[in-house]
């Protein structure tokens, strides 16, 4: 306790950190106030239908990310996933275009021209998403009759785009000038604050006295999701150390390079991506359910808790785990970067035979990593089939858990920077936080 204490004083006395703590958590709190306003024209206490059904699927993921915002028609209801789903388009580009490649070799100068359309990308779904909200998730009977349809709907894009918008925006102001990436914390900040929610409804259900299990159930349930915590956090910082040597270069009187480096391979080089397409990808099977013929089909897929459901999903993470890693990890980048620095693996020769030897190492590493990517994406099954609370069970693995450990990782990690270069100990007191660097 001592130790932490001293960290907070230590924290406190760097002017430029205690600045930009204060400057994050004030932009949260705008952020979270904008979650609970509710669009012009709408009575908050009819939305009980749209609040409902937006607790599983990909609907409920949307809500989650959004910080409950879009049960809430919130101004803010459609949250960062626009500019997410447009830096995850701009990224592939990236890899498939050439003049999107070389815009990414450009330095900072091509990565302002990537945000920019990144940006542009952004209020183009923002034009589809923000009418399919309000005509299609908005009841009908939560809009003022003194609003005409044509009005409200064309006001609400307007009020949602905006919005969304000014949320892109409050996390670029934090990673500018705040501390950690802005548009993860605000998602992170999202998921954290439905957890109170749910602890407090899972105290409610063991302390009934419905024979749910009682007070010794909950302190198991709490321990197991202790070391869930503990899993995840070894799964996003696990990673594969391959040696590198640089040549010695003799320059004046002294001797640069001759020294062994390391090339970090993650685990799980794909973070939750995986996870967030399979899910997008068990929706599909509800459009079967109108058919006589496949309505079996369709229900044995949309059973959370079944069998085929979890199966099946598993599959998808693994799969897409693969595919996101070799979307993302560039081999022949890695070998021309190497080559480029004047360093090379010992035991392998430069050029193809490196980069056969990476691409060799990752997808031997992918394996376990997407295993267990894929038992944390089931997880919360698992824990309700045991009795565990809805709400609760979802952060016992999935997206909502590891988008936590990452940002709070990352986070961590920025202040640890901080506090080392003024000479302070850092937050760990036994070293420091590792695992979360790149090459």
């Amino acid at each position: 306790m001592r130790k932490f204490i001293e960290t907070i004083k230590n924290i406190y006395k760097i002017e430029e950190l205690r600045k930009r703590i204060g400057y994050t958590i004030l932009l949260v709190l705008i952020y979270r106030l904008g979650c609970f306003i509710v669009l012009p024209g709408i009575d908050p206490g009819r939305l009980a239908d749209l609040q409902n059904s937006t607790q599983e699927g990909l609907v409920g993921l949307l809500n989650m990310f959004s910080g409950g915002a879009f049960g809430n028609a919130s101004i803010f209801a459609l949250g960062v996933m626009p500019y997410i789903s447009a830096s995850i388009v701009v990224q592939l580009l990236g890899i498939f275009l050439p003049s999107f490649r070389k815009m990414q070799m450009e330095g900072e100068s091509g990565r302002r021209k990537m945000n920019q359309i990144t940006r542009y990308l952004t209020i183009l779904i923002l034009c589809i998403q923000g009418p399919a909200y309000v005509t299609g998730m908005i009841p009908r009977n939560a809009v003022a009759a003194t609003w005409s349809g044509f009005a409200f709907n064309l006001i609400s894009t307007v009020i949602l785009m905006a919005g969304s918008m000014f949320v892109m925006w409050l996390g670029e102001r934090i990673t500018e000038r705040g501390i950690g990436n802005g548009i993860s914390l605000l998602i992170m900040i999202g998921i954290v604050a439905r957890l109170p929610y749910a602890l407090v409804a899972e105290f409610g259900q063991k302390f009934t006295g419905n024979g749910l299990g009682g007070p010794l159930i909950l302190i198991v349930e709490l321990v197991i999701w202790f070391f869930v915590l503990v899993a995840a956090i070894a799964l996003v910082q696990a990673v594969r150390r391959v040696p590198v040597q640089y040549a010695k270069r003799v320059v004046g009187n002294r001797q640069y390079g001759g020294v062994r480096q390391f090339v970090p391979l993650k685990i799980n080089a794909a973070g939750v991506m995986p996870i967030i397409f399979a899910q997008a990808l068990m929706m599909f099977p509800i459009f079967f359910a109108r058919f006589d013929a496949t309505r079996g089909f369709a229900a044995a897929m949309s059973n959370y808790t079944g069998l085929w459901y979890n199966l099946t999903f598993g599959i998808l993470v693994v799969v897409f785990t693969y595919f996101y890693t070799a979307v993302t990890v560039n081999p022949n980048m890695m070998a021309e970067q190497l080559k480029k620095d004047g360093g090379f693996i010992p035991g392998v020769k430069p050029g193809k035979k490196t980069v056969e030897y990476l691409d060799d190492i990752m997808s031997r590493v992918t394996l376990p990593g997407s295993i267990f990517l894929a038992f944390i994406a089931i997880l919360p099954a698992f824990a309700t089939l045991l009795g565990v609370n809805n709400r609760f069970a979802s952060f016992y693995g999935g997206t909502s858990l590891l988008i936590t450990v990452g940002v709070v990782l990352d986070t961590l990690q920025q202040i640890e920077t901080y506090l080392l270069m003024r000479h302070y100990d850092g937050l760990m007191k036994t070293g420091r936080l590792t695992g979360r660097s790149g090459m």
